[in-house]
């Protein structure tokens, strides 16, 4: 499945639904972050998504880190709840979605990088180098949030 994502866009295509999404900050000890190269839309990102029925919020974000990476992590933190409705992401298979999710803060516990049906790469990537990477202004936001070590979470 592909997603086309649209930021602030008018002729962006109206959402038909929405879903609990939730994402995760993992710093290494040496601050590097856990990275992914997503296959639905080829950019860099932090792992996360769907929230499923039956799991709390916090297993749902150590399931899709472990599904997408291989790393079993530790949630350490909440950086905050995104839910802009001028960010919809569009699918093939006519869902457009409107954004809401609530990005976490982890730390790794066990396991080696590895890529999944739903990543393509995944790497430690120091903070330095983001601006290198096709990052969507979405996630980024979240990322620079993290790395920012705000007391109070962030939420729209």
């Amino acid at each position: 499945m592909t997603r086309t994502d649209y930021l602030d866009d008018p002729d962006a295509p109206k959402p038909n639904s929405i879903v609990i999404a939730l994402s995760a900050l993992v710093r290494d000890d040496a601050g590097r972050l856990l990275m992914i190269r997503r296959t639905d839309n080829d950019k860099h990102a932090i792992p996360g998504g769907r929230h499923e029925l039956g799991e709390t919020m916090t297993e749902a974000v150590i399931r899709e880190t472990i599904e997408e990476t291989g790393i079993t992590v530790e949630v350490t933190g909440l950086i905050g709840i995104y839910s802009n409705p001028h960010h919809v992401m569009a699918y093939d298979d006519g869902e457009v979605r409107q954004e809401f999710s609530i990005c976490f803060r982890a730390r790794p516990i066990s396991g080696e990088p590895r890529t999944s049906d739903e990543s393509s790469e995944v790497r430690w990537v120091d903070p330095a180098q983001l601006d290198e990477l096709d990052i969507h202004p979405s996630i980024r936001l979240r990322i620079d949030h993290g790395l920012q070590e705000r007391t109070e979470p962030f939420y729209t």
